[in-house]
């Protein structure tokens, strides 16, 4: 009990101090002001599964996972790059990161919960989340698209993945993002003046 009350009075005390040094008026949008809008576009999600800078690698697993013909229990987390080509040599706009859950006893299916973060271009400092199950041997994947933040705030939509290349090195899924979200007017930024 101890223990859980001074964890809680150190959240209480870091929330006062953060919502004195920002003003609320900094961080929050009236949402009267925005516009929904539509956005579509492609991305290239790339595992890279051996070599010196793999980017998925296993964490967890129970003791039926080992005999499971569908690896259930097993989880993994990734940190892929996200490009704007199927080549993986091709401009990197972002990471793919989250975890994978073997989550089916009949059947390879895979639980994902995922972020897509922007880290240069058009949308450089948004973020996606995604959702969703990943039959693996179906020729396409859908996800839900549950949120989003900087241009994606109040995100909401789907994305539509399929395979387009695989080797015992790499893999890499065509990501079609259909997204809706809004578009705040004279948005202000934390750290802004009025």
């Amino acid at each position: 009990m101890g223990k859980q009350f001074i964890l809680l009075m150190l959240f209480s005390i870091a929330t006062m101090a953060i919502g004195k040094a920002i003003p609320k008026e900094t961080y929050l949008q009236n949402i009267s002001l925005a516009k929904e809008k539509v956005t579509q576009f492609q991305l290239y999600v790339q595992d890279i599964l051996s070599g010196p800078n793999v980017t998925i690698i296993q964490v967890a697993w129970g003791n039926y996972t080992l005999t499971s013909p569908t690896s259930f229990g097993l989880v993994v987390v990734f940190d892929d790059p996200v490009r704007t080509r199927s080549n993986p040599d091709s401009e990197i706009v972002g990471r793919a990161q989250g975890l994978v859950t073997f989550a089916s006893l009949e059947g390879i299916s895979l639980h994902m919960t995922h972020d897509i973060v922007f880290t240069s271009g058009e949308y450089n400092g948004s973020t996606l989340n995604l959702v969703g199950r990943n039959p693996l041997l179906r020729d396409y994947h859908e996800f839900s698209v549950v949120g989003g933040s900087g241009t994606f705030r109040l995100a909401r939509g789907f994305v539509v993945a399929r395979t387009v290349s695989n080797s015992t090195y790499n893999t890499i899924f065509e990501y079609n993002v259909t997204v809706i979200h809004y578009s705040f007017v004279n948005q202000l930024k934390i750290g802004a003046s009025k």
